[in-house]
């Protein structure tokens, strides 16, 4: 188990230190200066954010990823449909509202929607989409389909939204969806599905096996846009948003609140997971005590790993990432556009739930689809989608610019690439977005946003968004992916027959 931990925290270095050291870099610089008090306050929760991060990865290792398979395989065989979508929902919703990636984005737009309601809202959301998803695994229906008709819908819905003169909520609707799938539910759904299809077998038993996270990241954009158009509409008074963001001082004088508030919430998130996966024990599953006992010293991984994390990233990351982008703004817009390329490039790799999909990637595909692809991929696709989101806040125009041709070019890659890249793709959005997205990328788009209006701009439809592009990019960049396999395959084939059809007769062997 120790040589594991050392793994999984050499692992959580080299992803943490790109983006600890560039923000430091940074801060030496008259691009946004920062004080030797967050400087250091930044470099001691960096340090807490590898460690958070390895307890995290080895914890979903050796207990979520199993529970999630054990819970899949053991409903699916039970053969008790109406049990297996029942359990699925009711997981869904709680899981879901106890999601801290959630919370932070709730919290944010409390000013305008009750943010208990929203969280509540967005949790009926999945749970009614990973019902759809569980139903899609059962009976082998072809993903790239529903997500057409689903999408189809959304966009749909999202034009109403705007003829009803409540626009403004789109880029937050959109944002609810890239936040649900946290590192909490990730590795918990990812293996779920990958139990459910196995069970049910076929020769698409691995390509099924994903989707779930792509299904379960609409469901809470279309539940959002059906709330917005039930609400009076509004836009958040940057003061509040400005009172939202503590300084890193404010912050340290409130860290022992920080860390039990996050304890409550992660305590609560994966009690969700534990009673109901030991009441499917005691009913279907069965399993041996040793397995159990593995289990437990899992959850106890996830749990210390996740609450470390977050602490970090709220103390110290949150109110930099806010205070870059407010400084760089100030300094230079294009200055901060390629400053959010390059930040981008390496966020993704902080992400938890990024490693655990990767992982099971490499794992379902046999290797055919290889874990430096998949990060560079999304590393590539973060990159462009927060410098996108930048130039989108400086020229003052609608999300749905990006989002319509976005979604357009994923959905038609899903006809030429290999089914599995698109599921493959599609998952990877949901995961991408996670809580450093939302807590340090989302605080710097909105301290650029106050910069950049002066303090007087509609941050609720200019700064929120990203999490929602950073959600959409993987899709188009992995579906590349897919489509350069393709492309590859066929170059060898034609080059292997042209061969074959211009080799000398003399030189074939003729047997009698």
């Amino acid at each position: 188990m120790a040589k594991a931990l050392i793994l999984k925290l050499k692992e959580a270095l080299i992803s943490v230190l790109p983006i600890a050291a560039i923000v430091l870099i940074i801060s030496f610089t008259p691009l946004a200066p920062l004080s030797s008090t967050e400087q250091i306050t930044f470099a001691v929760c960096a340090v807490f954010l590898i460690l958070g991060i390895g307890l995290f990865n080895l914890g979903a290792e050796i207990a979520m990823t199993p529970m999630g398979g054990y819970v899949g395989t053991g409903l699916t065989k039970s053969k008790k449909v109406i049990v297996l979508i029942s359990v699925c929902f009711i997981m869904g919703v709680l899981i879901t509202v106890a999601e801290p990636d959630l919370s932070v984005l709730a919290d944010q737009v409390s000013s305008v929607m009750n943010n208990m309601v929203l969280i509540v809202t967005v949790g009926v959301g999945v749970g009614i989409f990973l019902i759809l998803a569980v139903l899609k695994i059962v009976l082998k229906k072809d993903l790239s389909l529903l997500l057409m008709f689903f999408y189809m819908i959304l966009f749909a819905l999202s034009a109403i939204l705007i003829e009803s003169g409540k626009g403004n909520f789109l880029a937050l609707s959109f944002d609810s969806g890239g936040v649900t799938t946290g590192p909490i539910t990730v590795p918990f759904i990812m293996a779920l599905g990958f139990g459910i299809a196995t069970t049910v077998g076929g020769r698409n038993a691995n390509e099924n096996s994903f989707g779930l996270i792509a299904m379960c990241s609409i469901g809470p954009i279309i539940a959002v846009i059906v709330l917005a158009m039930c609400s009076n509409g509004g836009s958040i008074d940057p003061n509040t948003i400005l009172e939202g963001y503590e300084t890193v001082e404010e912050s340290l004088a409130t860290v022992g609140y920080a860390v039990l508030d996050t304890v409550k919430n992660v305590a609560i998130a994966l009690g969700l997971i534990v009673v109901f996966f030991f009441i499917l024990q005691f009913t279907v599953l069965k399993l041996p005590r040793q397995k159990l006992a593995q289990i437990g010293i899992g959850i106890a991984y996830t749990f210390f790993g996740l609450v470390i994390f977050l602490v970090a990233v709220e103390v110290g990351f949150m109110p930099i990432g806010f205070k870059l982008g407010n400084l760089m703004a100030e300094f230079s817009e294009p200055v901060l556009a390629v400053f959010g390329f390059i930040i981008g490039l390496v966020v993704v790799l902080a992400e938890p739930a990024v490693h655990v999909l990767n992982k099971q990637v490499e794992e379902v595909t046999g290797g055919g689809v290889k874990k430096i692809e998949m990060v560079l991929a999304l590393s590539i696709a973060v990159g462009v989608s927060i410098c996108l989101s930048i130039i989108r806040m400086i020229f003052h125009f609608s999300i749905l610019y990006y989002l319509i041709p976005g979604y357009l070019i994923s959905l038609g890659l899903s006809f030429f690439v290999p089914r599995i890249y698109t599921a493959i793709a599609f998952d990877s959005g949901g995961v991408a977005s996670g809580p450093l997205t939302s807590s340090f990328i989302l605080p710097l788009i909105v301290g650029a946003c106050v910069a950049i209006n002066g303090g007087a701009g509609n941050i609720l439809t200019e700064a929120f968004g990203v999490v929602a592009m950073v959600a959409m990019t993987p899709l188009i960049t992995i579906q590349t992916l897919g489509f350069k396999a393709v492309m590859s395959s066929k170059v060898r084939h034609k080059i292997a027959m042209k061969r074959i059809l211009s080799a000398d007769d003399e030189q074939i062997i003729y047997f009698k």
